[in-house]
């Protein structure tokens, strides 16, 4: 494949996936100067299809971006009227008061949202400016210079054979080369990892840490409808056996989002946290409420959790990384999009000064400064200490030491635990199935309750079958000879949308099966992998989930 030809386009700056922080990017970019050069390459066969958030949004990036985005007609109607903080038992709750959480944590002034359709707004105001933007373009490959630089990426590329040689179709795809390069891809994005991994960005940051997010839109009762209402909850079904919370949050039209998030730093292979997730939903408060609606879509993603000190050094020769890609997310606040959009705008303002400067392939260390010494620092750095505290000592200790550390953040500006390191990576973590025992979780109702498949197709999901395998496996043996006796394989468990099989037939070795048509692109199996061995790589463009209101 090396011998392929393509051919190249020319830009000031290339912008590699259109959610919140590079949409940001592309706006603030053709603001400071609207004869600026600018693409953005995304994966989703629409700009939106690929985003899932849960999401209540903080509009403090936006205001910083377009301030007068309620004059231009943005999808962001439905303000938080009322929080709720739940610690769930088996059978009951416990209301946590909302005056024992630090401000931090108040939501007043925020908005139930659909990510994926602010982020087909924010498509629209960039195009309107200038902002070429193609949908449907997998960006399959880092382009680098002379001098090492990242000088763009391979985009377009379809009609590979299943063994990855050309097809009849081929379509070699083109180079487009920018000034900079901005890698926004979300959560552990492969070109992302990769440059993180050419540049060695993370020495000097914390592991990275991840959750894996779960989410479905039920239309209910209108009775039990309570627009602008925001519930958060912890503790059962999880219990001991992992981190992690639900979110209910009641939008407009009847409409409903569940969600649920399990920390993947757990220990037990045998766990399954979508078979949490759907256990939830029989709890009696979260039952009552579903009771006589139905679910309308469904989705995952990972979600990074490492916070201020994990995340890696984010410029670089020749580009950057933004969003999620850098691991921006607030975890107590379960929230990033505001810092995506900071992130975006940062940037952006940094390579201007430099194209201004006739710069270009150099490191944008204006941009790093700004992150680290602006709103997205102010933001995370208060913060930095809960998700280590659960990770190590448990939910309580969490809620009550990380609490306090809130709390003292907040009032005096410094925090009394320093800076907490996180431990093991999320792969590290998986403990040995001898020292486990397996969950007896129960068969969905298929009313409250679904299986894997199911709710796959509500997510509209759908990949060419006559492709290579975007989800690559280092060591084809490793799945059967490594983790399926040392850990039950636990592939088969941790992937939401039940990509991965374990095939047992009388008289015959067990096999490896990748059914990659179901994957809903939430990387997963590349970060909880015991072994390392699943390398997750994009698709064709435009394969993959179509969430319409995510």
């Amino acid at each position: 494949m090396a011998e392929i030809e393509r051919e190249a386009m020319e830009f000031d700056v290339v912008i590699v996936g259109a959610g919140p922080a590079g949409l940001s990017a592309a706006i603030r970019l053709k603001q400071l100067d609207a004869d600026l050069n600018v693409v953005v390459l995304e994966k989703g066969s629409e700009v939106g299809a690929h985003i899932l958030s849960g999401a209540v949004l903080d509009p403090s990036g936006l205001d910083r971006l377009i301030p007068d985005w309620k004059k231009k007609g943005a999808p962001i109607t439905v303000p938080v009227r009322k929080d709720n903080f739940y610690m769930l038992g088996e059978a009951g709750q416990l209301r946590i008061p909302n005056s024992l959480m630090p401000p931090l944590m108040n939501n007043h002034g925020n908005y139930i949202v659909s990510m994926g359709n602010v982020c087909r707004w924010m498509a629209e105001q960039a195009e309107e400016m200038g902002v070429e933007i193609f949908p449907g373009m997998s960006c399959s490959q880092v382009i680098y210079g002379e001098t090492g630089e990242v000088k763009g990426v391979v985009a377009g590329e379809f009609g590979l054979n299943a063994d990855g040689t050309p097809g009849d179709a081929y379509e070699p795809g083109m180079e487009l080369h920018g000034k900079y390069v901005f890698f926004a891809e979300g959560v552990r994005g492969s070109l992302s990892k990769e440059v993180i991994a050419q540049y060695d960005l993370g020495k000097n940051s914390d592991v990275a840490k991840f959750g894996v997010g779960m989410k479905e839109i039920w239309e209910i009762d209108p009775a039990k409808h309570r627009e602008g209402t925001v519930t958060h909850t912890m503790g059962w079904p999880l219990g001991g056996n992992a981190g992690g919370g639900s979110f209910i949050y009641h939008l407009d039209n009847n409409q409903v989002y569940v969600g649920f998030v399990v920390h993947l730093n757990y220990a037990n292979p045998y766990l399954s946290p979508y078979q949490e997730f759907q256990r939830f939903k029989h709890h009696p408060v979260v039952a009552d409420l579903l009771k006589g609606g139905k679910r309308i879509a469904y989705g995952a993603r990972a979600i990074s959790e490492g916070g201020w000190q994990s995340i890696p050094k984010v410029a670089f020769p020749g580009g950057v990384l933004l969003g999620c890609s850098a691991g921006l997310v607030n975890v107590p606040r379960i929230k990033g999009n505001h810092n995506a959009m900071f992130s975006g705008i940062h940037a952006a303002e940094a390579a201007f000064e430099a194209i201004k400067a006739e710069r270009s392939g150099d490191v944008l260390d204006a941009y790093e400064s700004a992150l680290r010494k602006g709103p997205i620092a102010k933001d995370l750095k208060k913060v930095r200490n809960v998700k280590p505290l659960w990770s190590k000592y448990g939910l309580l200790a969490s809620l009550s030491l990380g609490g306090l550390d809130m709390w003292v953040n907040n009032l005096l500006g410094f925090s009394i635990l320093g800076t907490l390191k996180h431990g093991k990576s999320d792969a590290e973590s998986t403990g040995l199935a001898a020292d486990h025992k397996p969950i007896d979780y129960p068969k969905p109702d298929g009313v409250l309750s679904f299986d894997r498949l199911t709710n796959v197709s509500f997510s509209m999901t759908n990949h060419e079958e006559s492709q290579p395998a975007h989800l690559k496996l280092k060591d084809a043996s490793v799945p059967i000879s490594v983790n399926l006796p040392k850990y039950a394989e636990p592939a088969q468990r941790y992937c939401p949308a039940g990509v991965y099989e374990v095939v047992e037939e009388e008289g015959q070795e067990p096999r490896f099966v990748i059914n990659f048509q179901n994957c809903v692109h939430c990387k997963t199996c590349d970060i909880k992998d015991p072994s390392q061995n699943i390398n997750w790589t994009v698709p064709q463009g435009g394969d993959g989930p179509n969430y319409p209101n995510m």
